[in-house]
């Protein structure tokens, strides 16, 4: 036992270690399920995200933490590559009438459409089915990056980096297994271009243009998981709304004095073993934008009613969100595993909502995603997944000017690879 705990604590120490410093210069998110991952983990990713009633990896508890109880001890290491498309299309020409905020008409596409993204998870069961746990990984998507004067002063865009540490304790009793996730939230946000916003603003000096904010916060995930019948298996888990400490540089531009919380979300779903070599799992996630004012509040009639940085002040007005997710896993021959998946999901962006969502376009509903795991050696297996969120576009008028002027198009669609090892302890 003491080695095992030995030379799971200097892998782990090790491996989490360069993971943390080398996530955090890379760890900008990019529009998937409104800003959450279609999924955590090359294993679940190759399935769209489902899997909260399996134990596929150690990075499973940023799932369902119950899951980590039946997850081998191991060590899981990848490294993902983010390839969002991002713009937005203007029709018609501004007015130019007093107290209207025109937009220059034509398509405008976002640069930097490329990010690397590493994450990693160890695993230790422990003896009376107990099991311990260490994971970091990186969220979805808000990120855009504009060479023009959207509104005005060019570039334009923001840049929210989001970075989870989860350390995780599990439970199984006969069939039935719990967990609960300790999660240390880190994130940063910039903001460019947003000066002419300022005749808006409640705190015109925090709006725009000053370098990075950075916030901290904690919370908890909690999970169930059954292996109710030996063809079925169900599973359950919540994790709670994380408040986050103020981004002071840009107080004057989220709604609460620079409040970003991270919302509340809950999935539920099951997993069928139809055959001795077929998986089958479908989940249903919730997430609760609502929770959070700068996510939520809509733009109008907030804009006119409150200034931007107060608690009512103008936000990007997205929705509560819920997703469907399907995947499968094939067990084809010994030491190859195939995986695939497809999830759909409400959209959170309203059509009232494009002016201020030209800076987070989070559109994309559909994902359909690809994997596999081979094994290389008796304890080390290669990992792959590959995601592609499928076009979406949500277009609305400008609310800002004169009714039937101007109409604004935003459009998103989104590819992901990832590579990772598996390593047995």
């Amino acid at each position: 036992m003491n080695r095992q705990l030995g030379g799971f604590t200097q892998v782990s120490v090790t491996v989490l270690t360069v993971t943390l410093i080398a996530i955090m210069p890379f760890a900008s998110v990019h529009a998937t399920n409104g800003y959450f991952a279609h999924g955590f983990g090359t294993h679940y990713k190759a399935m769209a995200g489902a899997g909260v009633g399996l134990s596929l990896d150690a990075l499973a508890p940023a799932t369902n933490p119950a899951a980590a109880a039946s997850v081998d001890k191991q060590v899981d290491v990848s490294l993902g590559l983010f390839n969002p498309n991002r713009g937005y299309t203007v029709t018609g020409n501004p007015s130019g009438y007093p107290g209207t905020f025109g937009l220059a008409p034509g398509k405008i596409e976002s640069g930097s459409t490329s990010f690397p993204m590493p994450s990693a998870g160890i695993n230790l069961t422990l003896p009376g089915g107990n099991a311990i746990g260490l994971a970091i990984f990186g969220n979805g998507g808000m990120n855009t990056d504009y060479d023009t004067p959207t509104f005005g002063f060019k570039p334009t865009g923001v840049n929210i980096m989001q970075l989870f540490v989860g350390a995780t304790y599990a439970k199984k009793m006969g069939a039935h297994s719990f967990g609960v996730t300790g999660l240390f939230a880190w994130q940063s946000f910039e903001a460019k271009g947003l000066k002419a916003f300022g005749m808006f603003s409640a705190n015109a000096a925090s709006l725009s243009d000053n370098s990075t904010s950075s916030s901290t916060g904690f919370g908890v995930r909690v999970g169930y998981l059954g292996n109710l019948l030996p063809i079925l298996s169900v599973g359950a888990s919540y994790q709670t709304k994380i408040s986050m400490g103020k981004f002071d540089k840009y107080a004057g531009l989220f709604a609460e004095q620079g409040g970003f919380d991270i919302p509340a979300s809950w999935t539920i779903g099951l997993a069928i073993k139809a055959t001795p070599i077929l998986t089958i799992a479908a989940d249903m996630q919730k997430i609760l934008y609502s929770q959070v004012n700068s996510i939520a509040n809509p733009m109008l009639p907030n804009l006119q009613t409150a200034h931007l940085g107060d608690d009512n002040g103008a936000g990007f007005g997205w929705s509560d969100m819920t997703i469907y997710k399907v995947g499968a896993q094939l067990k084809l021959i010994p030491g190859f595993t195939l995986r695939a998946g497809y999830s759909t999901g409400d959209q959170p962006v309203p059509e009232s909502g494009v002016l201020f969502n030209i800076l987070a376009p989070g559109v994309v509903e559909q994902h359909i995603t690809f994997g596999f795991t081979k094994a290389l050696l008796p304890l080390i297996n290669l990992n792959f997944s590959l995601m592609r969120a499928l076009s979406n576009s949500v277009s609305g008028a400008n609310p800002l000017e004169a009714p039937g002027q101007q109409t604004i198009e935003l459009q998103m669609d989104q590819w992901e690879a990832e590579v990772g090892i598996s390593i047995g302890l």
